[in-house]
């Protein structure tokens, strides 16, 4: 991601940007109001833009680091404002594990010196090495907090803040060999898979399943009044189902009684499969409500919907999703999850 993606992608009001699972960036503007004998005479302004990006199976996460919009209006005292940056990383989990850091974060460098150069900024990188994570994919979760002080100096007196933290950002480290063999790491925030309901888009009628289980619910099977899908907001995501395979047998069992139930046997005819949403490979498929998954029977019953569609159709959005999966390093289990973006 360049600076002008992350600052596109900020925009006006935004503290924080998320390119993809692998890019992602935060930024702050700092302004300064120089005074002399109690009057101001002079602003000054920066901004630092924090850029994270993970190459493909790296378990290195980048951050470079840009200062841009170093501006000034009147008498200002840049020459002397001095910038110092600083990272830290307040939480881990586990916390045993051991984060190694590279690149170099400068020392103190004046406002006016880093307006000379070409490209201010620099490069802080994070890494985490295999066996150090919770079980069974080996994961490590961390925080990883930039923050700026400033100080003017040579008898300026300066009003703005004199330290600021930028949005903190969120790398993530697994081994889980269902994705790839040497492990990776990502940015631990949820994005959305793609389905389409356009003409000429091979998961069509997969995707219309799954726009009429979320607008439409009542007109879905199995008949529930009540039924409301997650996956939708971000405080409802939807989590990837790998490690439990009877689980993942039960949802679709549980779908595909469904589709007899309400096509009857025969509902396979003519080349046609049952598809589920939310999909067998969720904690949120079909059988959630079994008192095997859930003894305390907390879950809504019925809260999902199978249909019979073509098989070419089904299996064109079963592909999308392993792509998704895999693409996206979507691992088991609720520290994970992600949304559904239908167009």
């Amino acid at each position: 991601m360049t600076a002008a993606e992350c600052e596109k992608g900020l925009g006006r009001d935004k503290k924080f940007f998320i390119k993809s699972r692998f890019a992602v960036c935060s930024g702050a503007q700092f302004m300064q109001t120089w005074v002399r004998n109690g009057t101001s005479v002079g602003q000054s302004s920066f901004v630092l833009l924090a850029i994270g990006t993970v190459a493909k199976g790296s378990r290195t996460m980048e951050v470079q680091y840009r200062y841009t919009h170093l501006d000034q209006t009147g008498v200002t005292g840049v020459s002397g404002l001095m910038i110092t940056p600083s990272v830290v990383v307040p939480q881990k989990w586990p916390a045993t594990a051991q984060t190694h850091q590279g690149g170099l974060i400068p020392g103190a460098q004046s406002w006016a010196a880093l307006k000379a150069q070409p490209t201010p900024g620099f490069l802080h990188t994070l890494t985490v090495n295999k066996g150090q994570g919770s079980k069974p994919d080996d994961t490590v979760f961390a925080v990883y907090q930039p923050s700026v002080s400033l100080k003017p100096t040579g008898g300026w007196r300066m009003t703005g803040a004199l330290s600021g933290t930028l949005f903190f950002l969120a790398p993530r480290w697994d081994s889980a060999r269902y994705i790839s063999s040497s492990g990776g790491a990502v940015f631990s925030y949820v994005v959305a898979m793609p389905f389409s309901t356009k003409a000429g888009a091979k998961e069509r009628l997969a995707a219309q399943h799954i726009k009429d289980a979320y607008t439409a619910p009542k007109t879905t099977k199995p008949v529930n009044n009540a039924k409301n899908l997650p996956g939708l907001t971000a405080d409802r995501p939807l989590a990837r189902l790998y490690h439990d395979a009877q689980r993942r047998k039960d949802n679709r069992n549980e779908a595909i009684k469904t589709c007899k139930k309400y096509w009857g046997n025969n509902y396979a005819s003519g080349g046609k499969e049952c598809d589920e949403f939310p999909f067998a490979t969720t904690y949120q498929g079909a059988a959630q409500a079994l008192k095997k998954y859930d003894p305390q029977q907390k879950a809504s019953k019925d809260n999902f919907s199978a249909r019979p569609i073509p098989k070419e159709d089904n299996g064109a959005g079963g592909r999308l999703m392993a792509d998704f999966y895999r693409l996206n390093r979507i691992i088991d289990g609720s520290d994970d999850g992600f949304l559904i973006k239908i167009t």
